[in-house]
């Protein structure tokens, strides 16, 4: 059971809750959403004691485990002598049972007696959902637990989730996969600082959310219209100079003023937020070729006299399962891993601009201005008018880097690919971390590039509405055209 009563909560002086209020029955199956930095993440942390209401109360009845969206390091885990002494401290389950579950998590190339503490970012936090799986805590809480899998495992976990027996609250833009055995979904609502209650499940919390925005929009335009009209009648006596006229004009001008504050803000979903990315130089016919590249790590091979090009301005989509060599042949693409054979030619003009989801180009210290200034010779006006068509307005431009969520530091990251007029895109599961809104944002502007492209993704939607002219099976080292 989860009581949260009036929660106020912040960084520095903006408020992320404000007043909030909700709650969670015991054995409840709960959706957790709200726009890309509205606070999910952080709730989830005042829930585990691990941060601290300014006011209110955070009440738990039960032991409780969080998973994390992005796990750097985990104190269990890195003093843990091997994969089976973290997954499975209190010997719950026997190796086969462990074993079921980690393939499933698409890591059965990993033994239980491997160290854990070696493995990436994405190994971990699969690892680290094996493990609340595993534990069974009375209250699981899990931020993005499908982030770094595919189709199939995606699936598998929520499957699993399906039939948790205590209580699960999920973080996921995969929900509609659990669809049916939510109970309610909580939104974080970014611009009035509550966490509103659904009951029912998430395509109930759709439907209901759409017409409550909709009637909100509705509301608006009519306050608006009648703020006009008043400014209208403002004018009309605003030359009159009698002592009752400029009494009149100053009240009329209170009430407009007062109207006007009290208006309430324009839903995300609702604002016309555009988003065009500048147009590419010139680069060659053929700007990118690879021949032959090999790669192994030890004794598994992962590429295999792969032969890959892009002509200008295509776009190519790189398919295949997790580990089938898709991240490792685009960081050979990019000079930042070395292949063990074969030769890659670049047109002189090529300009690459890169985004992964491991974010390995951030420095966490700096703040937002000082990230995107590195990459561009913009004014500091400039800076903060493209962060702020990426959904990062005002004093949000100076926060640090590392503070952000997974959702914000892709935004981030695309902002960035703004900065500078590339050729060539290459795009390394740009979906991950997002929210709707921003995936359509972000694919929108994307659709609209002249450049060429080259693009990873699960989502498979994203993909088609990309319209790429060819897909690259891995590791099948195969072409295949595209029906546009």
């Amino acid at each position: 059971m989860i009581s949260v009563k009036n929660l106020s909560y912040g960084y520095g002086e903006e408020p992320m809750f404000k007043g909030a209020n909700f709650f969670v029955a015991k054995n409840s199956k709960v959706g957790l959403v709200g726009a890309n930095g509205s606070g999910k993440s952080t709730l989830f942390k005042l829930i585990c004691g691990e941060e601290y209401p300014e006011e209110g109360k955070v009440e738990v009845s039960g032991n409780i485990l969080s998973v994390p969206q992005e796990v750097k390091r985990d104190e269990k885990m890195e003093a843990a002598e091997s994969i089976r002494d973290y997954l499975n401290p209190k010997n719950l389950k026997e190796d086969y049972e462990l074993m079921r579950i980690i393939s499933r998590l698409e890591l059965a190339h990993l033994s239980l007696d491997d160290a854990p503490q070696y493995l990436s970012g994405g190994q971990k936090t699969k690892l680290a959902i094996a493990r609340a799986l595993v534990s069974e805590p009375e209250i699981l809480l899990l931020d993005e637990p499908t982030n770094f899998l595919d189709t199939e495992g995606k699936l598998w976990v929520m499957n699993f989730l399906s039939r948790y027996p205590k209580t699960l609250i999920v973080i996921s833009h995969d929900l509609a996969l659990l669809d049916k055995n939510i109970d309610k979904i909580l939104e974080v609502n970014l611009q009035n600082k509550q966490i509103e209650e659904y009951t029912g499940n998430y395509t109930s919390y759709l439907k209901l959310k759409k017409e409550k925005e909709s009637l909100l929009v509705r509301q608006i335009h009519v306050q608006e219209r009648h703020i006009v009209q008043m400014k209208k009648g403002w004018l009309k006596i605003s030359h009159v100079k009698s002592e009752k006229g400029v009494r009149q004009r100053i009240n009329l001008g209170k009430r407009i003023d007062k109207l006007e504050s009290n208006l309430p803000p324009m839903p995300l979903e609702a604002k016309k937020i555009k988003i065009q990315l500048p147009t590419p130089t010139w680069v060659g016919e053929l700007p990118l070729i690879a021949e032959n590249i090999c790669k192994s790590y030890g004794s598994k091979k992962i590429l295999k006299n792969v032969y890959f090009d892009i002509k200008r301005g295509e776009r190519i989509a790189l398919v295949g399962q997790n580990g089938a060599g898709k991240s490792t042949l685009i960081k050979i693409l990019m000079g930042m891993l070395v292949a063990d054979s074969g030769d890659i030619v670049k047109d002189d003009k090529l300009n690459v601009g890169y985004y992964s989801q491991e974010f390995e180009t951030f420095d966490f210290d700096e703040t937002l201005i000082e990230t995107v200034k590195e990459k561009c010779e913009l004014g500091e006006q400039q800076l903060r008018s493209l962060l702020g068509r990426f959904l990062f307005p005002g004093e949000k431009v100076f926060q640090k880097v590392g503070s952000l969520s997974g959702g914000e530091k892709t935004r981030l990251s695309i902002a960035m690919l703004l900065a500078r007029n590339y050729n060539l895109l290459i795009l390394d599961e740009p979906t991950t971390y997002l929210d709707v809104l921003s995936q359509r944002l972000i694919l929108e502007a994307l659709k609209a590039y002249k450049g060429a492209m080259i693009v990873v993704s699960h989502t498979p939607d994203f993909v088609e509405e990309l319209k790429p002219s060819r897909k690259f099976l891995l590791p099948q080292n195969k072409w295949e055209i595209c029906r546009n």
